[in-house]
């Protein structure tokens, strides 16, 4: 009985400290950089940034063209970064990502999506 006990303890502990690490996060200094779509190009391979605009259309495989005063860009967003935001065109949303860049094309692979408000 002793046993069954201590380990029913050790699963209920191992469960709560789960639950409480995907409740939390960091909450200092953002590394990302607000920038623009302009701005893209000049910047290197793997460089944190946030960018706000507008998706103004999808272009099949998780790609969407997104556009902001500056000009477009083509954006990857995973099915799980929407985070549950629902866009239209006219939806300003904040992009979060990093730069993907090679020699022919910049674009943005993104890590999640907001709404501006």
């Amino acid at each position: 009985m002793k046993r069954i006990l201590t380990c029913l303890t050790f699963v209920l502990a191992a469960g709560t400290a789960g639950a409480q690490d995907k409740a939390g996060g960091f909450t200092g200094p953002d590394s990302a950089k607000l920038v623009t779509v302009a701005e893209l190009g000049g910047l290197q391979d793997e460089t944190p940034v946030k960018l706000r605009g507008y998706i103004v259309k999808a272009q099949g495989d998780e790609n969407y063209e997104f556009k902001d005063a500056t000009g477009t860009v083509t954006v990857e967003i995973d099915d799980e970064d929407w985070n549950g935001v629902k866009a239209t065109p006219e939806t300003l949303v904040e992009l979060r990502g990093e730069v993907d860049k090679d020699f022919t094309r910049t674009e943005l692979d993104v890590d999640s999506v907001q709404l501006v408000q």
